[in-house]
């Protein structure tokens, strides 16, 4: 068997996966019911804040939580629809409707399985904290600029940017104000938050939804509702998609695909967190997440991801196997089919209520003041990809967020490369190191990366170097050494070079010493014996060519004439 087909095969499930569960499948099925019950108002908010339906949001929690279940890499998370994704989903439904929700599941669902055969869960853990909580605080804000509409009792407002809808609802609301809807939202998010400190085990989002639909039903209270789910499972057509949609809705399924990715991956850790003895496979995460995106828009739901609110749920509620997660969704599909009549009843303002609740507890205040604090380069870029997601959209502020990142990182890494003359007063160096600058001669130690950020700047500083006639460059504390930083260096010895100025390297890294060679960086330097394993070898090279252009009348020796040349 190849290296690609064991890798291949590690990602499908296996007996071992089930093994835990003989252990503890009672303890799993009442988690399993526990999560269940928390999800399903989550599942249909997040359904109809996607603009999909509740219904899809449903179908989602069933089938992505079954598959994720059996196929992911952990055995501890729960998926389903979740508030990042309906942030990503909402612009899509608009432009494409539910076709185009199904292509960019499928697409996505592909991205998923070829980066886990690829092994690139791994990678998930380079993405800077700032950006992560940026981006969770951006879209805790664009899930409650959603539910603005539905929180007033406004229907039926449309807009590009989420920010924009709620300012037409706030207008529309000013000008015929009602009290109903926006007591019935409060209520449900003061139920959850309060209730949430009080006793955090029990749902009391499903408490407050339901407290909310009998209250509307038994006063004939004129609030808008989800309305009758339909009969069995409504499928998208794909008799629209063409080579143009696919190129035109790729970049919203890499979006989603990262999404997905990224959110299940930091859920799984999460989850390894709060339990003991437990440690996910990322590949296998990316692989059961890929499948659910496959088949949970096929069969009339949205793209789902892991999480965190609801495995947390399940972690705490004794889970130990994936039966528990599995078992969320069949519970979850017996709700449906015994109790779609009473779904359809439910008040939209109740759904918004529990959407402003569960984006008051996704937002970590101390975690945010901490990052802002930290160093003003992790509080430009959370800042940053905060506004960005808000005003925006949640993929631009990642992309934004994480470039930043990079250059301010750049930045600072490049600030850390120096070009330490020796001797240094007060140094740790001899005696004859000392006295190297009353002979003329100066060496210099590299410290850190010497890459194109740090390059341009000790060429410059090199470059004045005065009245000298050999300088020793020390390379041994170069951390690390790319094309343009080995090409700076070698422009800076030809200057001095050009000055009269005879240049000797020492203690070159080998790994180093190939970028050079390959670049063919220094060659003359190599051909005349002028590069050197160590610093003292090189003082005495150095005291031999100052002793020969003293004796020759201050003119360079040949060796460095034939160097400048």
């Amino acid at each position: 068997m190849t290296g690609a087909t064991r890798r291949l095969t590690g990602l499908l499930p296996g007996r071992a996966d089930w093994g835990p569960t003989r252990r503890s499948w009672g303890r799993d099925l009442v988690a399993g019911s526990i999560v269940a019950v928390v999800a399903l108002p989550l599942a249909l908010a997040f359904g109809v804040s996607s603009g999909v339906g509740a219904q899809a949001g449903l179908v989602t929690a069933v089938v992505a939580g079954a598959l994720a279940a059996v196929f992911g890499g952990s055995n501890l998370q729960v998926s389903g629809p979740t508030g990042a994704m309906t942030v990503v989903l909402v612009p899509i439904v608009a432009r494409y409707g539910p076709e185009g929700v199904l292509l960019v599941g499928l697409l996505a669902g592909l991205v998923l399985m070829a980066a886990a055969a690829l092994r690139l869960g791994r990678f998930a853990t380079f993405l800077p904290a700032p950006v992560i909580e940026g981006f969770t605080a951006g879209i805790a804000v664009v899930i409650a600029l959603q539910q603005v509409p539905a929180a007033l009792g406004v229907t039926d407002v449309h807009a590009e940017k989420v920010w924009q809808g709620a300012g037409r609802a706030v207008a529309r609301f000013a000008a015929d104000p009602g009290v109903v809807a926006p007591l019935m939202a409060i209520g449900v998010a003061v139920l959850m938050l309060v209730g949430a400190r009080l006793r955090p085990g029990v749902p009391f989002s499903l408490a407050g939804v339901a407290i909310a639909t009998l209250v509307a039903e038994a006063a004939g209270l004129d609030v808008a509702r989800i309305g009758a789910l339909p009969a069995g499972i409504p499928t998208p057509s794909l008799d629209f998609v063409d080579p143009d949609a696919i190129i035109a809705l790729l970049p919203s399924a890499l979006a989603v695909a990262a999404l997905a990715g990224l959110e299940s991956l930091l859920s799984a850790t999460v989850a390894d967190g709060m339990s003991v003895g437990e440690k996910h496979d990322p590949d296998r995460e990316l692989f059961g997440q890929g499948i659910a995106n496959l088949a949970a828009p096929v069969l009339g739901g949205v793209p789902a991801t892991a999480a965190i609110a609801r495995t947390a749920v399940n972690v705490r509620a004794g889970a130990r196997s994936r039966l528990a997660a599995l078992t969320h969704a069949l519970v979850l599909g017996a709700i449906v089919l015994a109790a779609s009549g009473l779904v359809g009843r439910i008040p939209l303002a109740a759904l918004s209520g529990v959407l402003l609740a569960t984006t008051v507890r996704m937002v970590e205040v101390a975690s945010l003041t901490a990052l802002a604090r930290a160093t003003r380069r992790d509080g430009l870029v959370l800042v940053l990809t905060f506004t960005v997601t808000v005003v925006f959209d949640l993929i631009t502020a990642v992309a934004v967020g994480v470039a930043v990142a990079i250059v301010l990182a750049l930045r600072a890494l490049a600030r850390t490369a120096r070009l330490q003359p020796v001797p240094l007063e007060g140094g740790d160096h001899t005696a004859e190191e000392q006295a190297l600058l009353a002979e003329h001669i100066v060496a210099y130690r590299l410290d850190g990366p010497l890459f194109f950020a740090a390059a341009h700047g000790f060429l410059l500083e090199l470059s004045q170097v005065a009245d000298v006639r050999v300088v020793i460059l020390r390379m041994s504390r170069i951390t690390a050494l790319d094309a343009t930083g080995a090409g700076v260096l070698g422009d800076a010895i030809t200057r001095l070079e050009h000055r009269g100025i005879l240049v000797l390297l020492s203690g070159i890294d080998p790994a180093h010493d190939q970028v050079l060679a390959t670049l063919r960086i220094a060659d003359h330097l190599r051909r005349d014996g002028l590069i050197f394993p160590d610093t003292p070898a090189a003082i005495a090279r150095a005291r031999v060519h100052v002793h020969a252009a003293e004796a020759d009348g201050g003119r360079p020796p040949a060796g460095a004439r034939e160097a400048m040349a």
